[in-house]
């Protein structure tokens, strides 16, 4: 063998040495161009922000829209939008193509906006996902009023605010425009027979789970009807009294991006504490909804699994949070700052137990739909 070929054989070698176990399991022809698996750095007991963190990245259309954030807001003061916005940048652009990260401007400034995140204790990952969304669309609102008076300021040439508060616009934010649904209760008079109904926007459907059941059986449940009767009676309008009523909940508008929480955790007076419930509950890569009304704005949209946030652990008080997600036709584990590649199969080792017997279990938690008529 010659020099030439023993130093190019030494420099393959050092170069298989420097590549990840995850870049050899995805293989460099099926890598994604452009796409980035770091896992997060974990402050202790932030699995619950990174296992969500994980998953809103992997919705592209949420992420589409924070980078965009980040690019059209420069020069905006710090919000935990800007932190989320530069994490999500640090990811996007880094020269790897895996790694790590540590989100420490992210967990400071969450634990300065929520006294209740600034601790150790095992933190709920449903509980951070509804205010960060929350948080989210109201930094969005905040900082569209507030060009809103500029404006008028400058053309008036004074302030137009009334009584110390700013217009409120009625226009949707992009947070709207992903994960924003529609409700519709419906309520039927059992003496007149009247229907009333009434709508409420959801950012994610929090449905019970029962015992070997599957995600279309628990939304089937959510929309059964309930007889309202005894104390809980209906005042209907139409009668001018209080009647007995037959109550269902139906979706009325279809999000972009459906986010689904299993009520895994529910206090028993017996125990005087919440258990979990790690019933298995089956959800299925391809999901559409059969619990919409009669006058839906869009009921044949048909959803694909892109994310799960999954609990580990027999209980709400301890465990710890994981997340699997959908990149490019495979998936991936995201367990803190460690990224494995996984086949589709073992999406359902975390449906759930079958059986009371087992002591401990990985379940399905949050689960992200996105709509394949999704524009990113």
């Amino acid at each position: 063998m010659s020099i030439c070929q023993d130093l190019g054989l030494n420099f393959q070698h050092r170069m298989g040495a420097n590549i990840s176990q995850l870049e050899r399991d995805i293989g460099s022809e099926q890598f994604p161009p452009n796409e980035h698996y770091f896992g997060l750095v974990n402050f202790g007991n932030t699995c619950y922000s990174n296992s969500v963190l994980q998953a809103l990245y992997f919705c592209r259309p949420f992420r589409e829209k924070v980078l965009e954030y980040k690019a059209k807001n420069k020069r905006t003061k710090e919000t935990l939008l800007t932190c989320l916005a530069d994490l999500f940048y640090s990811i996007a652009t880094q020269k790897k193509k895996v790694g790590s990260i540590a989100p420490k401007k992210f967990i400071a400034r969450l634990r300065k906006e929520k006294e209740e995140f600034d601790n150790y204790m095992q933190q709920d990952a449903h509980e951070f996902l509804n205010f960060l969304i929350n948080h989210i669309n109201e930094i969005i609102l905040a900082e569209r009023n507030q060009s809103t008076l500029k404006v008028q300021k400058n053309v008036s040439g004074e302030s137009v605010t009334c009584n110390g508060t700013a217009p409120q616009s009625a226009e949707p934010t992009w947070v709207h425009e992903i994960f924003q649904g529609t409700l519709t209760s419906e309520t039927r008079c059992l003496n007149c027979e009247t229907v009333s109904s009434k709508d409420e926007h959801f950012f994610d459907l929090q449905v019970d789970v029962g015992q070997n059941t599957s995600i279309t059986h628990c939304l089937k449940c959510f929309s059964d009807t309930e007889t309202l009767c005894n104390d809980n009676k209906f005042k209907c309008d139409n009668c001018s009294s209080y009647q007995e009523a037959q109550k269902r909940m139906r979706v009325k508008k279809l999000p972009l991006i459906l986010a689904l929480h299993l009520k895994r955790f529910k206090y028993m007076e017996q125990y005087n504490r919440h258990i979990k419930v790690s019933h298995r509950v089956v959800f299925p890569l391809e999901l559409r909804l059969f619990n919409t009304s009669d006058d839906a704005v869009n009921p044949d949209r048909l959803y694909d699994l892109v994310a799960v946030v999954v609990h580990c652990g027999s209980g709400p008080n301890r465990g710890h949070y994981i997340s699997i997600v959908k990149s490019h036709g495979f998936w991936l584990l995201f367990d803190d700052d460690m990224v494995d590649k996984i086949d589709a199969s073992a999406i359902e080792d975390f449906y759930g137990l079958t059986s009371d017997i087992q002591k401990s279990s990985e379940t399905g938690y949050i689960l992200f739909y996105q709509s394949r008529d999704a524009s990113c």
